[in-house]
């Protein structure tokens, strides 16, 4: 598992949807919670949290296209960091698994991938995976 330091700008390479204006964010860890980040803007009220697949949904290996690896400055044989959103309400913590970010701690370059067909739900229950 690949480390973020505790605030890290990252880059995207590509705007998030729905976020297309918006383009300085920052990774944070979040304290005593490892595995779990808090992408957030310095120009916009914006705050994502974010878990590590790895972390939180163990086997959730989605596809990572050529050209995000390439976006990503991944050589062969690099895998990026794995993170999905989390979405909280009082009945249930769900994770998006069709538009993980994908992220490269050495360039801190990061894509939001959305992924085709019905394999990933875009809200699975987090204490069912």
């Amino acid at each position: 598992m690949n480390s973020v330091l505790s605030s890290t700008p990252v880059t995207f390479t590509a705007p998030m949807p729905g976020l297309e204006n918006v383009h300085d964010f920052a990774l944070r860890n979040i304290d005593s919670a490892p595995g779990l980040f808090a992408l957030e803007s310095g120009s916009a009220p914006v705050r994502l949290f974010l878990a590590d697949a790895a972390v939180f949904v163990p086997g959730y290996t989605p596809p990572v296209p050529g050209t995000a690896m390439e976006a990503l400055e991944l050589s062969d044989g690099e895998a990026p960091q794995v993170l999905v959103v989390v979405n909280h309400s009082p009945v249930s913590t769900t994770v998006n698994l069709m538009a993980p970010i994908v992220f490269n701690p050495a360039t801190r370059r990061c894509t939001q991938l959305v992924l085709d067909g019905k394999e990933y739900p875009l809200r699975a229950e987090l204490g069912a995976l």
